[in-house]
C-alpha cells in the first residue's frame, strides 16, 4: 500500500478521534485566565513564592480563573462566594485528590488522609478521625499532656530571659514533645537513655516532608518529564521517605510489643496513645476497608506532621507580628492580668473569657495562613461552577491568601489589627468561607480542634509569662518578615527575641 495511503488513512483516524474532544472543548464555557503557552501551559507564571503570583493572576482575571500546570487544568477560586461553591455545595463532586509524586512517595502510595482520593479508604480513614482519634473525649484525655508540655516550655523560656532565643526552635521542641506523646505516647526526643532518633534529624525530616509536599514537581503536570525529575525533588521525597520510614517501624514495633507483653501476662490491653488507637482498629476484622501497616504508618505520619509544624509556624509569625505592633502585646497583658491575675497560668477552659488572646489568633490565621492554598482538590466528574464548565481531573485549589487580603472584606488588609475580630462572631473552623485555616467540608482538617487548643493556650501564655523585646539594637522596621514556600509558609529567617519574665518567680520552678 502506499506509503501516502497509509499516513491518510492515520491523520483521518486521527481527527476522528481528537475532533469531537477539540468541538466538545470549543463549546464549553471556561473560566478566564491567561493563554498558556504548549507543554509547560502557565508553569512560567509562578515563582518562588506560588500564592503571591496566583495572587497577582486573581487580581487581574478575578474570583475564578483557569490556568494549566503542563496540560493538567487548574481552577482557582479566590472570593468566599466561590471557595463556599466549592467546599460545600460541590464538596462531594470535588472532594478528591490529584495524584502527586508525593503524594505516592512520602506517604505510602496515598495511604494517608491527606493524599488519598476520595472513595471507601478514605472514609474509613475520616471515620476513624471523627470517632476515635479526635472526639471530643480523647482530646480532653490528653488535656494534661498539653498543659504538662506548656509549662516545661514556660521553664526553658525562663532559663534563657535576657537573651537572645531563637523562637522557631524552642516551640518546635514544645509541639514536637506535645504531638509526640499524644500520638507516639512519647517524646521520642527526650529519651535520651534509648534515644532512637536525633533531634535535628527528626526536626529535619519534618520540616523536608512539609516542603516537598507544597512544591510545584514539573513531572506532576508534564509525565514524560518525570523520569528525569529535573528538579530533584522525587530524589529528595524518596531519601526522605526512607528516613521517615526507618522511625515509623521502630515506633510500631514498640507499640506491638508493649501489646503482647499484656497479652502474654494475660492483661487487656488499654490504649494509651494515637498509635495504639490505630493499631487495634487495624485488627478490627468487621470494618470495610482494612487498615493496613502501611495505612498506620501514613496516618501516625500525617498526624505528627499537621500538629508540629501548623502550630510553630502560627506562634511564631504571631509573635513576630506583635514585636512589630508593640500596642498589641500591651492590650493582651491587660486583659491577662484583668481576667487571670499574676498568681496562675491560663488554663484551656479560660481561653473563652480571653476575646483578646481569640482575636489575635483569628488575625494570626488570617494574615499568615498555614496553608496559602488550601491543598488541592480534584473533580471527580464534570460540573459547573458559577456557570463554567469544570471537567472532570481538573485539580482545583482555593485561594485563601487572596481572599484573607480581600479589602472589601478585610478593611486595611496588609495590616495586622486582632480589633478587627472584635465583637464580631467570625468562626475559624470552616463555617465561615471569609477565614479558612483548617479548610471546610469533607477534607477540612480533621485536627482542627487540637490545632486550636494548641495555638491559643500557648500564644496565651507566652504573652501572660513574659514581656518580649527585639535583640538589643534591632528596630521593628528592621524585623525580616519574608517567607518561604512549602505546605506551609514559615518565616524565611527565623525570628530570634528577648522574653523577660512578668510573673511571680515560683510559677516557673
Amino acid at each position: 500500500m502506499d506509503v501516502s495511503v497509509v499516513l491518510a488513512f492515520f491523520l483521518a483516524a486521527l481527527a476522528f478521534f481528537l475532533l469531537p474532544i477539540y468541538l466538545r472543548r470549543w463549546k464549553l464555557k471556561l473560566p478566564p485566565g491567561p493563554k498558556p503557552w504548549p507543554i509547560i501551559g502557565n508553569l512560567n507564571l509562578l515563582g518562588s513564592l506560588p500564592h503571591y503570583s496566583i495572587h497577582e493572576l486573581a487580581q487581574k482575571y478575578g474570583p475564578i480563573m483557569q490556568l494549566y500546570f503542563g496540560n493538567s487544568p487548574v481552577i482557582v477560586v479566590s472570593s468566599p462566594k466561590m471557595a463556599e461553591i466549592v467546599l460545600k455545595e460541590k464538596d462531594m463532586v470535588l472532594a478528591s485528590r490529584p495524584k502527586t509524586a508525593a503524594g505516592k512517595y512520602t506517604t505510602y502510595n496515598y495511604s494517608d488522609m491527606t493524599w488519598s482520593e476520595y472513595g471507601p479508604y478514605w472514609a474509613q480513614l475520616r471515620k476513624i478521625c471523627l470517632m476515635e482519634i479526635f472526639s471530643g473525649k480523647r482530646i480532653d484525655s490528653f488535656q494534661y499532656v498539653r498543659v504538662e508540655e506548656m509549662k516545661k516550655f514556660m521553664r526553658s523560656l525562663y532559663a534563657s530571659s535576657g537573651k537572645p532565643l531563637p523562637l522557631k526552635d524552642n516551640l518546635l521542641n514544645l509541639t514536637f514533645n506535645v504531638i509526640n506523646r499524644i500520638v507516639l505516647g512519647k517524646s521520642y526526643l527526650d529519651d535520651v537513655d534509648n534515644q532512637v532518633i536525633k533531634p535535628e534529624e527528626f526536626k529535619f525530616m519534618f520540616d523536608e516532608l512539609f516542603v516537598l509536599n507544597g512544591v510545584y514537581n514539573i513531572g506532576d503536570y508534564i509525565p514524560w518529564l518525570g523520569a528525569l525529575d529535573l528538579q530533584g525533588y522525587v530524589k529528595r521525597m524518596k531519601d526522605v521517605s526512607k528516613k521517615l520510614d526507618r522511625f515509623m517501624e521502630i515506633v510500631i514495633n514498640e507499640h506491638i510489643e508493649a501489646r503482647n507483653k499484656s497479652s502474654v501476662n494475660g492483661e487487656d490491653y488499654v490504649a494509651k496513645d494515637m498509635v495504639d488507637v490505630l493499631l487495634n482498629l487495624a485488627d478490627d476484622q468487621d470494618v470495610q476497608v482494612k487498615l493496613q501497616r502501611d495505612g498506620v504508618k501514613g496516618f501516625t505520619q500525617d498526624l505528627i506532621a499537621g500538629g508540629i509544624e501548623s502550630a510553630a509556624t502560627s506562634l511564631e509569625w504571631g509573635l513576630s507580628e506583635m514585636l512589630k505592633n508593640p500596642k498589641i502585646f500591651e492590650t493582651a497583658t491587660e486583659e491577662l492580668d484583668r481576667v487571670i491575675g499574676q498568681e496562675r497560668w491560663v488554663e484551656e477552659k479560660d481561653i473563652q473569657n480571653l476575646p483578646y488572646i481569640e482575636a489575635i489568633s483569628k488575625e494570626i490565621f488570617r494574615v499568615h495562613p498555614v496553608a496559602p492554598l488550601l491543598a488541592p482538590h480534584m473533580a471527580m466528574e464534570d460540573c459547573k461552577i458559577s456557570d463554567y464548565d469544570i471537567l472532570k481531573g481538573t485539580i482545583v485549589l482555593i485561594n485563601t491568601w487572596t481572599i484573607e487580603r480581600d479589602p472589601n472584606i478585610w478593611p486595611d488588609p496588609y495590616e495586622f489589627r486582632p480589633e478587627r475580630f472584635m465583637g464580631v462572631d467570625i468562626d475559624v473552623t470552616g463555617r465561615d468561607f471569609r477565614i479558612l485555616p483548617f479548610g471546610s467540608g469533607r477534607r477540612r482538617c480533621p485536627g482542627y480542634s487540637l490545632g486550636l487548643k494548641l495555638i491559643q493556650l500557648n500564644l496565651a501564655n507566652i504573652l501572660h509569662g513574659f514581656s518580649w523585646k527585639l535583640p538589643e539594637n534591632m528596630k521593628a522596621e528592621e524585623l525580616n518578615m519574608e517567607e518561604t514556600y512549602g505546605l506551609s509558609v514559615p518565616r524565611k529567617v527565623p525570628l530570634v527575641a528577648v522574653a523577660e519574665p512578668r510573673l511571680p518567680s515560683h510559677l516557673y520552678a
